[in-house]
């Protein structure tokens, strides 16, 4: 099973401080979490695309590629890319780029987007929220598989003939659908046999399993062998030392995050009691001891079939020693724990 770190590079208030750290300075902390996760031996370090104050990373594969020039193995990957408004043809070089530089190491995670400053920002209407990511999924598609594409759609000009390069060293391009948890994705990437990661941000991971089934069964019915398809989980976590100290230390910085959220989107504020229960056995979080987290992975992935474990620490500000930390548990102990079963 691989392991791996995804990041949105948030830049919200120190719970404890008040103060909010510089995107430049946590830019750099991103890429010193990168190095510190190929070091202990993770597979795959990814990075979200935003356009808010609160995260520092809008052009995921800048980053990737500062990235790529301090590592030599790990994979990268972003986490999302926002495909509907964004240009597929431009992804595609950014992306075969990233992966000439990184020697065959990058993959695209693409998907509609939690948040939608994208749209307005780039001119698109939320009206076609659906129907552009469907539209710019196939023309990506076309790309990656194609030196010269010919296509026609509704929201760009016609291609004929079109050559697009640079190409990328991978063929083809890994290309993965991010889902949140609805049936219409899952069905799309199936169709077009694509690997899709599963975002688990609240309830039960165990009630993912209607879609990880959905998934290989579109797989079979559109002629794709599902064991040759990757799924994947994105989950939110942190590791310590002992669980009580880690869930202490943890909740001030996802508080402040997922109250400030809640509040723009119509959710109570987060409790203490909301997120023990969230970081009990049957919860979406991932916290507490090496063996603790090991487990409820494991867990995961016996009622998903997952071959690909995501470790989201970074939802609110955490200190850097402390997500360094976590990084060099989950690729030590926690990496040995879930590979002994």
């Amino acid at each position: 099973m691989e392991l791996g770190v995804t990041t949105f590079a948030e830049t919200y208030p120190d719970p404890l401080t008040g103060k909010t750290i510089s995107h430049g300075e946590r830019l750099r902390q991103v890429i010193a979490e990168a190095e510190m996760a190929e070091k202990v031996g993770l597979q795959v370090f990814a990075v979200g695309e935003h356009h808010r104050p609160d995260f520092a990373a809008s052009t995921p594969a800048t980053l990737l590629a500062a990235i790529a020039a301090r590592t030599t193995i790990i994979r990268l990957s972003p986490a999302v890319t926002i495909l509907s408004s964004d240009d597929p043809g431009r992804v595609y070089q950014q992306f075969a780029t990233l992966d000439l530089i990184s020697e065959g190491r990058a993959e695209l995670m693409v998907g509609r987007g939690s948040f939608v400053e994208s749209f307005p920002l780039f001119g698109y209407s939320m009206a076609d929220y659906d129907e552009l990511f469907a539209e710019k999924l196939d023309l990506l598609l076309a790309i990656r598989d194609n030196e010269r594409v010919t296509w026609t759609g509704k929201f760009r000009a016609p291609l004929v003939d079109q050559p697009i390069y640079p190409r990328a060293q991978q063929e083809p391009l890994p290309v993965w659908v991010a889902v949140g948890g609805t049936h219409q994705s899952i069905v799309r990437a199936g169709q077009r046999g694509l690997p899709v990661a599963l975002a688990i941000i609240g309830g039960s991971p165990d009630r993912f399993a209607v879609f990880s089934k959905l998934h290989r069964r579109t797989l079979e019915d559109s002629g794709f062998d599902p064991r040759s398809v990757p799924l994947a989980v994105h989950m939110h976590g942190y590791i310590g030392e002992d669980t009580s100290q880690a869930a202490d230390e943890y909740y001030p910085s996802y508080e402040v995050p997922m109250t400030k959220l809640g509040s723009e989107r119509g959710w109570a504020a987060m409790t203490r009691q909301q997120y023990d229960m969230m970081r009990s056995p049957g919860g979406s979080l991932v916290i507490g001891d090496p063996r603790t987290v090991a487990d409820k992975i494991l867990h995961t992935r016996e009622v998903l079939g997952v071959s690909r474990f995501m470790l989201h620490i970074s939802v609110g500000t955490l200190p850097h020693d402390k997500v360094l930390r976590t990084i060099e548990l989950l690729g030590t102990q926690v990496a040995a724990l879930v590979a002994a079963g």
